[in-house]
């Protein structure tokens, strides 16, 4: 829908005498026009019916519109009546030598009572059309203060003269037609930025997926013969082979949280659901993590209901990735000595779970950006604790596809609290991939 600009009203309204009866009825018509026009999508239907209406309330024989041509320097005809559409279709205007241009580059209307008669008509374009321009009446395209192009009328009826009343109604209908072409120029950016973006996007996913099949194999092997060689070799270099298997298995879970991000956006993550204690997925993933919060001496600890499993409708071992990851951060993030409980509870058809740690908390400029892929908190943070920035991406992901959602509350410096919430039965898997 294009809007209307309404202030020509106004200026309108004090050119028509109480009594006159004939130019109440042109404004009339030009209301029902605009307001007709302003329901149209479509840009050539729309300008299509600003040169009928043009037409008609100058009483003129035909209109068009030039638009304009900045590399080239000239003018070509963006919309004309059918019947003149494939004579003049490939045709252009000079800038110079041209009614068009003169009222281009003045921006200002221009009345000619006999085209032939005047230097500045261009005969070409007659010749092409077969049509003779008698009288012409142009107005200038502006939009923000800079001229696009020029919207003509030609041969009003009995040979008369264009008054001042045309010129309003032509300025009016111009500053029509300026909006539209710029509302259809801003759509077609859009749809092209739109376009780039879904391409990157394929392009994105494309590379992650040949990359992770590509790393997979020889991880593989770095990792096999590496815990191989560690049972061979003697123990004065078991730290040099560690170092190995320790970073050939981060690599490995990089390379996993961008495959499980590129499952999720493009539909190819799929729910294995069965009925699953959120008790126990907690209960393990402390274990898990025991030894890791022991080397910074961090307290690992858990609140759960006493006679409840917790029993859900999950993917199991989704949600222990999506619990890992975040009980993965609020160790890392733990100054030494911290703590981190792991709470959770039935609330009426969900569970809640909350991960909460007093830890080194989240800067609140970086607290609405924090699920976002690949995002990470302050660079000095990052070098310090390291990360890719897809732990959160791909909770996020996974707690949605069950239908529940997560949330994080942190003050920094004072510590952070994660949150999530899942749905005792969950609902059907979403047709649409989420985007993380």
């Amino acid at each position: 829908m294009f809007p209307v600009n309404s202030d020509w009203l106004v200026k309108y309204n004090l050119t028509i005498g109480e009594n006159d009866m004939e130019q109440s009825k042109i404004l009339e018509r030009l209301l029902e026009v605009t307001r007709n026009l302003s329901a149209s999508a479509d840009l050539e239907t729309y300008v299509q019916t600003l040169l009928s209406a043009a037409a008609e309330l100058t009483d003129s024989e035909s209109a068009s519109i030039l638009e304009y041509d900045e590399i080239a320097q000239d003018f070509h005809f963006r919309f004309v009546p059918w019947f003149h559409r494939e004579a003049i279709q490939s045709a252009r205007v000079p800038l110079n030598g041209s009614i068009a241009g003169w009222v281009f580059l003045h921006e200002k209307p221009l009345s000619i009572p006999d085209a032939r008669a005047d230097a500045r008509h261009y005969p070409k374009i007659d010749q092409l059309s077969n049509f003779t321009t008698s009288s012409l009446l142009g107005v200038p395209l502006i939009l923000r203060g800079r001229p696009l192009g020029v919207f003509e009328v030609f041969n009003k009826s009995s040979a008369a003269q264009y008054s001042e009343e045309d010129i309003l109604i032509m300025e009016t209908l111009a500053s029509l037609a300026s909006t539209a072409l710029q509302n259809a120029a801003l759509e077609q950016n859009a749809q092209s930025s739109i376009e780039g973006a879904k391409e990157l996007e394929r392009l994105k996913s494309e590379f992650i997926a040949i990359t992770s099949h590509e790393l997979r194999t020889p991880l593989g092997l770095i990792l096999g013969h590496s815990t191989f060689l560690r049972e061979l070799i003697g123990s004065e270099h078991h730290e040099q082979v560690d170092a190995i298997i320790r970073n050939a298995s981060r690599l490995k879970e990089i390379i996993e949280s961008l495959s499980r991000v590129d499952n999720y956006q493009t539909g190819g993550a799929t729910l294995r659901e069965g009925r699953a204690s959120i008790a126990r997925i907690i209960e393990d993933t402390i274990l898990s993590f025991n030894e890791m919060a022991a080397q910074t001496q961090v307290t690992l600890k858990s609140s759960l209901p006493q006679d409840d499993e917790l029993s859900v409708n999950v993917d199991a071992s989704k949600i222990a990735v999506t619990l890992s990851n975040l009980v993965k951060n609020a160790v890392v993030f733990s100054n030494r000595g911290g703590q981190v409980n792991i709470r959770a509870e039935r609330q009426q058809d969900a569970v809640k779970v909350t991960v909460e740690d007093n830890g080194i908390g989240i800067p609140v400029k970086d607290l609405p950006h924090i699920f976002e892929r690949f995002y990470q908190v302050e660079s000095h943070l990052t070098r310090k604790h390291s990360g890719m920035g897809l732990g959160l991406a791909v909770a996020k992901a996974t707690v949605e596809m069950h239908g529940g959602k997560i949330w994080a509350e942190s003050i920094e410096g004072v510590g952070s609290t994660f949150i999530f919430i899942l749905p005792v039965d969950a609902p059907e898997p979403p047709k649409q991939p989420f985007i993380v």
